[in-house]
């Protein structure tokens, strides 16, 4: 099992986004505190302006974890990433980017037909 805190706030997407991609990359299931900042001003002047803040046990804290990119990062220096479910995310984003069929590319520009 792997144990975080998420620090959050009402109607947050960010933190919402970042919640989805932990569920599709973790290796383990996810036991995660999520702390409402807005109810502590402290909290709010930690971590206010940086949501969603991911911590881990050990107190190592990630921001900007709703792109997929840096969470897995941070997922595999602790062992938590699954690497098959990130290898079929990358391998989906590779597709994603080809030249669609009667796309020309020009000087790294797409264009349609001739």
């Amino acid at each position: 099992m792997i144990e975080l805190t998420l620090y959050t706030t009402t109607g947050c997407y960010l933190c919402e986004a970042l919640e989805a991609w932990l569920a599709r990359l973790a290796n383990a299931e996810i036991r995660l505190e999520q702390v409402d900042v807005a109810e502590d001003d402290a909290l709010v002047a930690s971590y206010g302006t940086r949501l969603p803040v991911l911590v881990d046990v050990s107190g190592h804290e990630l921001e900007g974890g709703f792109e997929p990119a840096r969470l897995a990062a941070w997922l595999a220096d602790r062992g938590g990433l699954d690497v098959a479910a990130w290898d079929e995310l990358m391998l989906s984003a590779d597709n994603d980017a080809a030249p669609r069929p009667g796309a020309v590319m020009r000087s790294g520009r797409r264009y349609l037909g001739d």
